[in-house]
């Protein structure tokens, strides 16, 4: 489906090194963030205690959250249960306080509100907990990287393995300093929303890497620049119509999600704009800064196009 065809290339690569000194810019001021302000990490990293609450009548989140937050907890999370009437309540570890006595607080507070509120469980969860959480994290991110640069290497070559992980591990590194900057709270669904951005955003790069690799084969006169730039033009239609679908579910997530879902469209949200980004500016760029050639992808240039001895003649490599 080409709903927006372009009749001229665009000329993308003319402009690469400005915007690859913007993403490199960009990509070191996230860096700073995160090492000078570090993640706001959630419960589930850095211990707490969870309740779960019962209610006789569907839960109203917004007035349980607000409740909660009136004790002085600001980084408290609320959310359905299993139905509509359960809540899970998840507080941050408060000097001085156990959390028998937290729980009493907040149940406490909740009865005021609501008296039918019962306190179904309480339990504490450790520090060491978060610690294998954030440590199982780490390598769930190492094993998606090193299997896209293996795959990419596979379908590829290693020009466009170097090219595409550095587009991915630059949108990731994005995602994590907007959430440093602001302080916004890193909790295990923005973990598995940069885990999607990983495998979103490569998508996009394998989808443009195929595009060059079969107009180099089809395009024998034009130049490696020319090639490229075709390539990106080409995907534009199937670029607009995919990513803008995607964001629009996403946005419907962000917008009436609720604080559940927040962060994790937020997440999302931030990775397929610089997924998109970083598809063209990034990795094409880079790909083509590495000196990428016709010969690294189409083996047996030593046939003319059209040799009837030649097999994979007008075939895409």
């Amino acid at each position: 489906m080409e709903f927006f065809k372009i009749g001229r290339d665009i000329p993308f690569m003319r402009y690469a090194l400005i915007f690859n000194a913007i993403s490199v810019a960009t990509f070191v001021l996230a860096l700073f963030f995160l090492i000078t302000r570090g993640l706001h990490l959630s419960v589930e990293f850095t211990g707490g205690t969870v309740m779960e609450v019962s209610y006789s009548q569907p839960a109203d989140l917004t007035q349980v959250r607000g409740t909660v937050a009136s004790l002085g907890y600001s980084d408290v999370q609320v959310q359905n249960f299993g139905t509509a009437r359960d809540v899970l309540i998840r507080l941050p570890v408060q000097q001085g306080k156990t959390t028998a006595e937290q729980s009493q607080q907040v149940l406490q507070a909740l009865k005021t509100a609501t008296p039918d509120v019962e306190l179904r469980r309480t339990e504490f969860v450790g520090p060491q907990v978060g610690q294998e959480l954030a440590a199982d994290g780490l390598k769930a991110l190492a094993f998606v990287v090193i299997g896209i640069m293996i795959y990419l290497s596979m379908r590829f070559e290693w020009k466009y393995a170097v090219a595409g992980i550095i587009a991915n591990l630059h949108d990731v590194v994005i995602i994590l300093g907007f959430f440093a900057f602001f302080q916004w709270e890193f909790s295990l669904s923005v973990l598995a929303a940069v885990l999607a951005v990983l495998g979103y955003s490569v998508n996009e790069s394998v989808v443009i890497f195929d595009r060059i690799r079969e107009n180099f084969r089809r395009f024998r006169k034009m130049s490696t620049v020319e090639v490229i730039n075709n390539s990106i033009t080409a995907n534009i239609s199937r670029t607009i119509i995919t990513h803008g679908s995607t964001q629009i579910m996403v946005l419907s997530m962000l917008l009436f999600g609720g604080e559940t879902l927040h962060y994790f469209a937020v997440a999302l949200t931030i990775g397929i704009l610089f997924g998109i980004y970083s598809s063209v500016f990034v990795a094409a760029a880079i790909a083509m800064w590495l000196g990428i050639r016709r010969e690294d992808l189409v083996k047996g240039g030593g046939r003319k196009e059209g040799d009837p001895n030649d097999p994979n003649a007008g075939a895409v490599v």
